[in-house]
């Protein structure tokens, strides 16, 4: 390579120039200076430019947002003066696309930040002479069609009829594909509403309109409002960072760093900052090609499964492309939100098959022959009688579901024979395909649990503290090991793989049994804490590198030699277990278990005692038989003030005056309201949280009814800087639980108790580190907080378990709000912060639902909570208690 005083030698004519050599944006735009109107002239110009050809002084002197005007002004006077009008999908001059190619050759060149870029996207690569130039607005090409769609209205006024053909007439274009923009439109609708039903109609409709339309976007639909692009046991990561999201925004929308960290600083939401981005790209070189559900879909899946040499090249390719051709900021901000992951539109997954469940009710593909319901026949339908018909199918697809999670399968089932009672059927129990786990309710104390489970006898089970698996054995001795979340840790656990063949007994063929994972001294059997367990390899991990003993504590078996026992009683299923199976020592044995019914109270507190001396979390306790003729307990409250009102009643009244007396009778009212809860059974039902299944946890000795018992699994959103000694930390420290109903979190107490000095170091040299987007500048617009504003919020990304005095309400916080007070929400006393959860994601903190549930059980006291009506303890029941 010459040097610079060779090159000097060999040009003496170049000029030197006392101004560094920077490229300005009329270097760009080189062409436009020229009154050539010729191919050859333009290119004549443009390389005597390039070679160092001088402006005039005047342009020189102007900004480049004054000169890119002045340019846009220059086109603009061309187009008329040649009578051309350049629209989307309009082919344009020869010379105006060889303009488009000569600039893009020439911003090949690199370009300084300047305070305003051209809003054309350089990497856009016409693809044929006939490739259009698009000056129209962004904002105008949004989808016009969708727009117009009432997806919010009722179902039963909804008629698909009336828009599919407008909608396939627009799809055309793109193969017959359903656009984006209607699952956009959805979206937009389903974020702006909190009413659970205008959502699941909002849903329902849109599935409707994909089912009669384009059944094969119907799938890829699915998968995108639940945020999701595989079932859990699938592992299918994006593996995208903030930083592809960010250069993509940049690059397509012709921002800066620095306007596009003002706009973050602003929204504090990646969507949001998409949206307000798109709305600042006012030109393109290219027509958007207008995305498919199915495209972005398999974007991401194609994203998903790019490994290896160049994969983050052809990742941020796809990135950019999916913002390309994105119409208008909705569908930008959708886009980012889905590659983030968080898509904040409450459609959870109990949510879409509820919607699903409706929509194949009212609406099938073309060409299948399974019966329907008539919108004119269930409009005339009252109330309660519509409820009925609704939940005879969200029931057999919530099951279906339950059994077999997969979208994969259940919406091609679906699709062939609709709402049917073969569903479960086709979509049941199946090897290799994990069951979502069946839960069990909380119990204040042993008393409560007692009372809820009179008359029936059950078993006590030590509730270890370790990880739930479900184990699947094939008659080929392929075996797979599941989590509780459905995640596949097979490879976590090659010890207990090579055990399988040593536990299956002579009968035995293929199985699925569940138990819990435990860490373990092999010498004495000793058991250790799940910290322990949690230190273990989690992939890749050999044999013989094991440092971390563990062993299998079986306590259900759901399925055996090809048959599902999950209709089967729970002492069945336990009896099988143990009699089919081979005990070993410190690798695979039964959970330590006492059988007993409500009379053995001082049995069962000595169980109890072992239990937490035994290093457990508590006890499980599990109904043995089914007894359907037992009325639950917890459904018979005691008569109110009310109920002795409105029952017949003979009163003596008296009159001193006449000495007379004289008997008055009221009229007799109907009983009370039958609650529609069913007797406690004792089958498997994945995916249920059923009080025959009670967990009895930590020191319930007490006859204390606080909640000083209780835990919460908080998420730390926020924090103040410390004063004092912690001036140098962060404390306190703002937590929030989750909405499960609408995605966002709520901020619930501020904690600065528990906290050690280590912690508090190693907190902050966490949250400061290089890993982008752990603190916020702004609060995110999925957190609900209105308190006062912290020094630092936090991008949710940990879980804390907490202790607490009591529930409180609040005017402040917005936890649980309007669920026991309106216009109120909850806060805890006496915050202290335990552990961290390192076992569980951000989508595992504890709910609204579950905090509200903790406050009534609280105010109603030992007394008060037996003698409350089933139905008022509802959200208790249901909430998520992720301790299992």
């Amino acid at each position: 390579m010459a040097s610079p005083a060779k090159k000097r030698k060999l040009n003496p004519d170049t000029k030197k120039s006392a101004a560094p050599a920077t490229k300005g944006i009329q270097y760009y735009f080189a062409k436009q200076k020229s009154n050539g109107k010729t191919g050859s002239s333009s290119r004549a110009t443009l390389e005597t430019q390039q070679n160092g050809s001088q402006s005039e002084k005047s342009e020189e002197q102007l900004t480049d947002e004054e000169l890119a005007r002045k340019l846009q002004a220059e086109w603009d006077a061309e187009v008329q003066a040649s009578n051309q009008q350049v629209h989307v999908g309009q082919p344009i001059p020869e010379t105006v696309v060889s303009e488009a190619e000569e600039v893009k050759t020439a911003q090949a060149a690199p370009a300084p930040p300047s305070p305003l870029k051209p809003s054309i996207s350089s990497k856009v690569v016409p693809e044929n002479s006939k490739n259009t130039l698009s000056l129209s607005s962004v904002a105008a090409v949004e989808d016009q069609v969708t727009a117009s769609i009432p997806l919010d209205e009722s179902p039963l006024a909804f008629d698909p009829s009336r828009y599919i053909p407008q909608l396939q007439d627009s799809w055309a274009a793109e193969g017959g594909k359903a656009s984006y923009a209607l699952l956009t439109r959805c979206f937009v609708l389903v974020s702006s509403t909190q009413s659970r039903i205008k959502i699941v109609d909002t849903l329902v409709n849109c599935l409707r309109l994909l089912i009669e339309g384009d059944p094969a976007s119907l799938l890829p639909a699915v998968w995108l409002a639940t945020n999701a692009i595989s079932p859990p046991y699938i592992s299918m990561e994006l593996g995208l960072g903030g930083s592809a999201i960010s250069k993509a925004l940049r690059q397509v929308c012709g921002l800066d760093n620095r306007a596009l960290k003002a706009i973050y600083d602003r929204l504090g939401d990646p969507g949001d900052v998409a949206f307000e981005a798109k709305k600042k790209q006012s030109f393109t070189l290219r027509k958007p090609k207008p995305l498919t559900i199915k495209a972005v879909f398999d974007s991401l899946v194609k994203i998903a499964k790019t490994q290896g040499q160049g994969s983050g090249d052809i990742k941020q390719r796809i990135v950019d492309r999916l913002f390309q051709d994105a119409r208008g900021g909705e569908e930008s901000r959708y886009i980012v939100r889905t590659l983030c992951q968080h898509l904040r539109i409450g459609a959870v997954k109990t949510t879409m098959l509820i919607a699903l469940s409706r929509a194949f009710l009212l609406s099938k593909p073309p060409g299948a022959d399974f019966p329907t319901r008539e919108l004119s026949e269930l409009s005339k339908l009252k109330k309660e009688e519509l409820a009925e018909i609704w939940a005879r199918g969200e029931e057999l697809v919530k099951a279906s579901f339950a059994r077999h999670p997969d979208y994969n399968d259940l919406i091609p089932v679906l699709l062939e024979i609709g709402i049917s009672d073969e569903l479960p059927i086709h979509c049941g129990l199946n090897l290799h395909i994990p069951l979502r786990p069946m839960l069990g309710s909380i119990t204040r104390d042993l008393t409560e649990m007692l009372t809820k489970l009179q008359g029936h006898n059950f078993a006590c089970e030590y509730k270890y503290d370790g990880q739930r698996a479900q184990v699947h054995c094939d008659a080929d001795g392929k075996v797979s090991i599941f989590s509780r979340h459905l995640e596949l840790m097979t490879d976590k656990y090659p010890d207990l793989v090579s055990l399988v063949p040593k536990i299956r007994g002579g009968g035995v063929q293929s199985f699925i049994m569940e138990g819990e994972v435990v860490a373990v001294d092999q010498t004495t059997g000793e058991l250790k804490n799940f910290q322990t367990l949690a230190n273990r390899a989690r992939k890749d991990v050999a044999v013989g590198s094991i440092t971390i003993d563990v062993c299998l504590f079986a306590f259900d078996l759901m399925y055996l030699n090809g048959q599902p026992l999950l209709d089967r009683p729970f002492r069945e299923r336990r009896d099988m277990l143990r009699s089919l199976f081979i005990e070993i020592p410190h690798h695979f044995t039964w959970v330590k278990s006492l059988d007993a019914n409500s009379q053995d109270y001082e049995a069962v507190l000595a169980f109890f005692k072992s239990a937490l001396e035994a290093k457990c979390e508590g006890i499980m306790v599990k109904i043995l038989d089914n007894l359907p003729d037992i009325p639950y307990e917890a459904d018979q409250p005691a008569p109110d003030q009310g109920d002795i009102e409105s029952t017949t009643t003979t009163t003596t009244t008296s009159n001193p005056q006449k000495g007379k007396s004289k008997s008055v009778t009221t009229d007799p009212q109907p009983p009370p309201k039958k609650s529609r809860r069913k007797p406690l059974l004792a089958t498997y039902e994945p995916d249920k949280r059923l009080d025959s299944w009670l967990k009895v946890k930590k020191d319930y000795l007490s006859s204390s009814h606080s909640s000083s018992t209780e835990t919460l699994d908080l998420i730390p959103i926020a924090a103040w800087h410390g004063s004092g000694r912690k001036s140098q930390w962060w404390s306190p420290f703002l937590l929030a639980l989750r909405n499960e109903d609408t995605g966002s979190l709520e901020a619930v107490c501020k904690c600065m108790s528990g906290f050690t000095d280590t912690f508090y170091k190693s907190n902050k040299a966490f949250y400061d580190s290089e890993v982008e987007g752990r603190t916020l500048a702004k609060r995110p617009g999925f957190v609900e907080y209105y308190g006062p504003e912290p020094d630092v919020w936090f991008n949710p990304v940990e879980v804390w378990e907490v202790a607490f005095a009591d529930v409180t309400v609040s005017p402040t916080y917005t936890a649980s709000i309007g669920m026991v007070v309106r216009d109120k929400g909850l806060s805890l006393r006496f915050p202290r912060f335990l552990r961290k959860r390192e076992d569980k994601g951000v989508e595992e903190g504890s709910t609204s639902g579950f905090l509200a549930g903790l406050y009534r059980k609280q105010e109603a006291g030992p007394k008060g909570l037996e003698e409350r009506p089933a139905e008022e303890n509802v959200e208790l029941n249901n909430a998520e208690d992720d301790e299992e």
